[in-house]
């Protein structure tokens, strides 16, 4: 069903008052499930891997607990085909000088050459997630953890990523980029202006929500220059929120944020050589606050950046080129819809920067493209009437495409190829066909193997190494058969998936899990949970955490779709107000009313 149905989901949750075991109901596990069990504990927490990162198309690294230092976290590679080990660098190596404790690594990354390691540790929450921290560099030739950016105040760089030869580390700290030379440690400013309202480098809170825009920055592919964004957050009113509970007297905390209808942060685009100096702003049209840079990326060359620029009403997408050197730019593609359309992830260069990709619902359809340079020819890569959810691999050598997709059933999710040259009919499904459930993959470069990630409603994840494209099972990385076996020990109810239609013809999946004693004659209490609608969505077949295995009734429904953004609540409310007569009448399995 064109642009109703999709990967898009709202959801309602029908909730018993008591989430743990009801009172007289005796189960026949040997325990039963606590909101201690389910909160306040990792009781039902998996296993966890990684995170790991493709050497090359053989090898994987990943963290692991030291062999030798007591607490410590050792980097280890394995090669896919035999699985031996080598430590490419042992905790030992990541204690600092006059440190008794090696560093906490949360997140690392290797140079081009695998010569040196960028360590992201000791982090602090902005928003979401951490994003705020310190940053080390192991050079493993000398044998030296030099500390990025050690006179600034603790745990205030983000985004710190290496130059493509290996020489620099770049970063945000306090609104500013700087430049960091690995030889001399020499610090170059590239920008100065940053403060409070002048954002260099890094998003407000608006960005990062309605974007997921977080690292501002990006390295041109010879390293001479840097592309940033800069957002002018003056004129954004604070909204006041009240913390009751961190001192005896409560006190309120500010946050900058733009109501609807309200003045945004005006954004633009810049390019600034890496040796410092002037910055070549991009002239773009359009009221800077009324119009968004959503994605910024260099154009397969360092003299080019790709910008995909969105009007406010996110009706209107085009594909911008902008010259390094003078900031002029040139349109080679938009997409439109009379609703809203989304930005694109899988923006990838082919053929020497001669094409890109590019995901589009323009036929009513999220299909793969193939766009040439300068927009002229357009090319169908995935198959007409069926929606994927992204592109996972290129692999230009073999001329295949990897991408996420489940045609026939939005709850799951399978990898699928299908050839680059222009053939949707020959698209073809890699994930076992018996298999059900929502699979992940971390596809290795050259497409021969993957790190593959499986789960169903009531199974948490399995993680294993598997050889593409047979799929072949090499060997498991995690098994997660302890929560398995604890969820097991409490579970009480499965869950069941179904359909309903809306009156106005809507097809929706949905999910329902009843309580440990359902009686299909009683008439139970229901809550409604809404969160989802065009971002989000929560009918799936996939493992979503320990806390549901105990009492509770839970239809989850979804449609994905082009509403409108100005309509969606209005649509939203009309079907949910449908959905709930649905419930109160016993349409949905008679089990709420």
């Amino acid at each position: 069903m064109k642009k109703l149905l999709g990967f898009i989901k709202v959801s309602w949750l029908c909730i018993l008052p008591v989430l743990v075991t009801p009172p007289g109901v005796s189960l026949a596990q040997d325990r039963a499930l606590t909101l201690e069990g389910i909160f306040a504990s990792a009781e039902y927490f998996g296993d966890r891997f990684g995170p790991a990162r493709w050497l090359d198309g053989d090898r994987y690294t990943t963290l692991e607990p030291s062999t030798s230092l007591r607490g410590g976290i050792e980097i280890a590679a394995y090669h896919a085909a035999s699985g031996e080990r080598e430590i490419l660098v042992p905790a030992e190596e990541l204690v600092p000088v006059g440190a008794s404790a090696p560093l906490a690594v949360e997140n690392y990354q290797w140079s081009g050459d695998g010569s040196k390691l960028l360590i992201f540790t000791n982090t602090r929450r902005v928003w979401r997630t951490n994003t705020r921290g310190d940053y080390w560099v192991l050079n493993r030739d000398q044998g030296t953890l030099t500390q990025m950016g050690e006179d600034f105040s603790e745990a205030t760089l983000m985004f710190a990523k290496f130059s493509p030869d290996g020489s620099r580390v770049a970063y945000v700290q306090a609104n500013d980029i700087y430049v960091q030379s690995l030889s001399d440690g020499g610090i170059t400013p590239l920008t100065t202006d940053g403060s409070s309202t002048t954002i260099n480098g890094t998003f407000d809170w608006v960005y990062e929500e309605e974007f997921s825009l977080q690292d501002g920055f990006r390295w041109s592919p010879d390293g001479s220059r840097i592309a940033y964004w800069q957002l002018d957050a003056s004129g954004i009113r604070d909204f006041l929120l009240i913390n009751n509970t961190d001192s005896l007297y409560s006190f309120t905390v500010p946050i900058q944020y733009p109501k609807a209808g309200t003045t945004n942060s005006a954004a633009r685009v810049g390019v600034v050589p890496t040796s410092g100096g002037e910055t070549i702003w991009m002239e773009l049209d359009g009221d800077p606050r009324d119009n968004y840079p959503a994605r910024l990326e260099w154009a397969a060359s360092s003299e080019e950046i790709v910008i995909q620029y969105l009007n406010r009403l996110q009706n209107r997408l085009q594909v911008i080129l902008g010259q390094a050197s003078t900031g002029a730019v040139r349109t080679v593609h938009t997409d439109a819809d009379e609703a809203w359309v989304d930005v694109v992830d899988d923006l990838m260069w082919l053929d020497g920067g001669r094409s890109f990709t590019w995901v589009s619902e323009g036929d009513g359809w999220r299909r793969a493209y193939r766009v040439s340079r300068d927009g002229s020819q357009v090319t169908a890569l995935t198959p007409a009437g069926e929606d994927i959810l992204s592109i996972e691999l290129i692999d230009e050598s073999s001329g295949w495409v990897y991408y996420t997709a489940s045609p026939d059933d939005a709850t799951a999710r399978y990898l699928f190829r299908v050839p680059l040259d222009g053939h949707p009919e020959a698209a073809e499904r890699l994930t076992p066909a018996q298999v059900s459930g929502t699979h992940g993959y971390q596809i290795a470069p050259g497409g021969n193997w993957a790190i593959h990630t499986t789960s169903t409603f009531e199974i948490p994840s399995v993680i294993s190494l598997v050889s593409l494209p047979q799929h072949g099972a090499v060997r498991t990385l995690v098994s997660n058969d302890g929560l398995r076996d604890r969820v097991e020990r409490v579970r009480s109810t499965s869950a069941e998936f179904f359909q309903v239609q809306t009156e106005d013809g809507v097809e929706l999946d949905g999910w329902i899990m009843t309580p440990a004693g359902f009686d299909s004659s009683r008439k139970y209490s229901v809550l409604v949970y809404v969160y989802g609608e065009p971002w989000n969505q929560t009918v799936k077949n996939s493992w979503f955490g320990g806390g549901a295995p105990g009492g509770t009734v839970l239809p989850g429904f979804g449609a994905g779709g082009h509403l409108g953004m100005e309509r969606w609540g209005l649509h939203d409310a009309e079907r949910h107000v449908s959905l709930s007569g649905d419930l109160r009448h016993g349409h949905v399995r008679g089990s709420c009313a």
